[in-house]
């Protein structure tokens, strides 16, 4: 099931102190929040934290675990599907030892929290986000001199792997309203080989949206194309390292969030670190 956009708790945050954002602060509306384990290669029994970052261009500060805005922190593996634990206002957020070999994910789905952007952030970083409607929106509503009020949710997953890699077993959907599923096994890969990710909005395909890959080692250079009619991209991730795979998707806010729009900010990390020689790189 869909987690519900407006939870009783996001209705108060709306109605309550809104955050204003200036070009100069350090706000975390408009910027990143992904999933970094101490290590995304554990090997079975050890015990790993996992921290939430938020940030922009892989630099990041720590966001404790926060009860009020979590809705979802869980962990899948071979054993099932389970809460993650941690302890309240800690970093790292979470705590995972892993008890089986094979594939890890690790998901984060937030409540929805508001926000006030000037009119002159909130223009930048729908160019930047590739939220082409939402820009054409605002020229025709003679909006782009206005400040925005907008509720964000934070939609990330995070890809470990425990022992031998293995080509079938795959990320999956956890549910999220907007996701990034890794439709190969990213540990199964190298640099320069085919890693195919698909973006779903409310567990359908959702077309036409500004997909980023970024690596911890090089942030400046992205690699980033628009998802196909399935929601698939296929990216050639250039070098190994950690990678963020990211996305936002924004609508109109509903009637009674205090927000004229939603966004939603989908992130996929993992870790590329499998030599390929260039004969065999496809």
């Amino acid at each position: 099931m869909t987690p519900q956009l407006i939870s009783p708790i996001a209705r108060r945050l709306a109605s309550a102190v809104i955050v204003v954002v200036t070009l100069h602060s350090a706000a975390v509306g408009a910027h990143d929040l992904w999933i970094e384990p101490t290590h995304f290669m554990p090997e079975v029994g050890k015990l790993i934290g996992v921290r939430l970052l938020v940030g922009v261009d892989m630099q990041g500060d720590p966001l404790p675990r926060d009860p009020v805005l979590i809705d979802q922190f869980v962990v899948v593996d071979g054993s099932g599907r389970k809460p993650m634990v941690g302890r309240d206002g800690s970093d790292p957020a979470g705590l995972l030892r892993t008890t089986t070999p094979g594939l890890v994910i690790v998901g984060y789905f937030s409540r929805p929290s508001p926000i006030l952007l000037s009119a002159e952030r909130f223009n930048q970083y729908v160019k930047e986000e590739g939220l082409d409607t939402i820009a054409g929106l605002r020229v025709n509503r003679h909006e782009t001199a206005a400040d925005a009020r907008e509720i964000f949710v934070r939609c990330a997953k995070s890809l470990l792997w425990s022992g031998p890699p293995d080509p079938k077993q795959s990320d999956r959907a956890l549910g999220f309203t907007l996701e990034l599923v890794a439709e190969r096994n990213p540990y199964t890969l190298g640099a320069g080989q085919q890693f195919p990710v698909r973006l779903t909005y409310k567990g359908q395909p959702l077309a036409g949206a500004l997909v980023m890959a970024v690596n911890r080692a090089n942030p400046k250079v992205k690699v980033s194309m628009r998802s196909d009619k399935e929601g698939r991209v296929a990216f050639k991730l250039p070098q190994n390292g950690m990678w963020l795979i990211k996305a936002v998707h924004m609508i109109e806010a509903p009637a009674g969030s205090g927000a004229q729009w939603a966004s939603f900010w989908a992130s996929l990390t993992f870790e590329l670190n499998r030599p390929v020689p260039q004969s065999a790189a496809k």
